[in-house]
Order: C-alpha cells, then structure tokens, then sequence
C-alpha cells in the first residue's frame, strides 16, 4: 500500500520528443521577451517587470501545451481579464493587504469558472495586482491596459510560433467522424463527442483535455488495438 502511494508522486511520462521541448523553449522565451518588451514601450520597464511572472507561466501553457484547454485565448484573455479586474474591485473597497489579494484570487478562480476562461497564470496576476509595487499601484484602474496588452501580446507570438513550427493553435473542434459514432461490434452503441463531453462534466474536477482530444485519442487506441488484434491472429495462424 505505501508502495502505491509513493508511486503516485513520481512524475508521469511526457509523451514528448526533446525536439518539441526546444521548440516550446524557443517559444516561451521569445514570446515572454516579445510581451515584456511591447509592455515596457507603452507603460515602463517597472511596469512590464511586475508582469512578467504570470506572462512566463502564460508562456509555457501556450507554447508547450498548447492544445489543452487552459491554453486556449479565451483562456488567456479572459482569465486575465477577469483576474485584473475582480483585484482592482478589491483593493478599491478593502486595500492592498496580504488578506485582501487571497480574497481577490479566490474571487478571481469563481469568475473565471463561470466565464469558461480558466487560466492558472491569472491567479499569480490577481495576486500582483493587489500587491503591486508602486509604478504599477500608481495606474490605479489603468493598470489594466498594460495587463491585457501583455496578454494579447503573448496571444500573438503565440498564434504567429506555433503555427509557424506546424503546431495547429489554437485548437479547433474537430470534424465529426462517423466512424467513430458507427457502432464497432453489432449491439456496442459506440461512443460520440457528446458522451465525452457528459463524462467530463460527471468527473467534477478540473481537466485540462477537451473532448474533441479525447475523440482524437479515443480512435488512435482503437486503430492499434485493431493492428495488434491482427497481428495475434496472423502469428497464432502462423
């Protein structure tokens, strides 16, 4: 039993070849240096300086795990959005205190639930905003003009690097496949997007994974299980 329970704090495999983690790593840095630098021209390095912790971890969601949904732009955009402006609502009423930024990051994660825009990067971005240094505190309201120009930004080296490195961004549904809907063995009803869609929404738990990767998934494992079923019969025929 303690066996076990040691085994699920090892790392899980990454599936990843180390020509895509440089390729991530190229990404990242340009994208993160592309958004400090636009940020720094319009409102100030200081500025651009307190923003650049979430727009890294912003980075490395959009360039490394692109397809997950946490890295579409709406997640972006919308958990930055959010984020900044929920904070800004609560250092107006109650200040710029430790207590007061744990409040505006919890009230942060419930807005960008109900917005379908949840970003992990936005929480530390909720964070700073409510403890920001004193160029940024100085803005007031205004600070969230650098915020989103920060995200749109990386929004952008985003769009321009992945698609340019044959990496599809952001993720498009994908094409409804019959196949996939076809029951496979007479009486299998099969499985359609809309029961993965279900399923997701029964686990009642954040899962970075979209049902159209699931699909995707879903038919690559059945295609070598096909490849492998028969190539048992032609090896027990043989």
């Amino acid at each position: 039993m303690q066996t076990r329970w040691i085994s699920r704090l090892l790392p899980a495999a990454t599936n990843t070849r180390p020509t895509e983690w440089s390729r991530a790593a190229i990404g990242v840095s340009l994208g993160t240096l592309f958004s400090v630098w636009v940020c720094s021209l319009m409102f100030g390095l200081p500025v651009a300086m307190h923003l650049i912790g979430p727009l890294g971890a912003s980075a490395i969601l959009l360039f490394a795990v692109s397809s997950g949904a946490l890295a579409q732009p709406w997640s972006i955009v919308g958990g930055y959005l959010c984020a900044t402006l929920v904070s800004l609502g609560v250092v107006h009423f109650f200040g710029r205190t430790l207590d007061t930024a744990c409040l505006a990051v919890g009230l942060a994660l419930v807005c960008m639930c109900l917005l379908r825009c949840l970003h992990p990067p936005a929480g530390a971005l909720a964070l700073l905003v409510v403890l920001a240094d004193p160029d940024s505190a100085s803005l007031g309201w205004g600070l969230l003009a650098p915020v989103m120009l920060s995200a749109v930004c990386m929004l952008l080296a985003a769009l321009a690097y992945n698609n340019l490195t044959r990496v599809r961004y952001p993720k498009k549904a994908a094409e409804p496949d019959p196949a996939f809907a076809n029951p496979p063995v007479p009486g299998d009803p099969g499985i359609t997007a809309e029961d993965l869609q279900k399923a997701l929404e029964q686990m009642d738990a954040f899962i970075d994974v979209t049902p159209e990767d699931l699909e995707a998934l879903i038919r690559s494992s059945e295609h070598y299980a096909r490849r492998r079923s028969v190539g048992e019969v032609f090896t027990h025929s043989g």
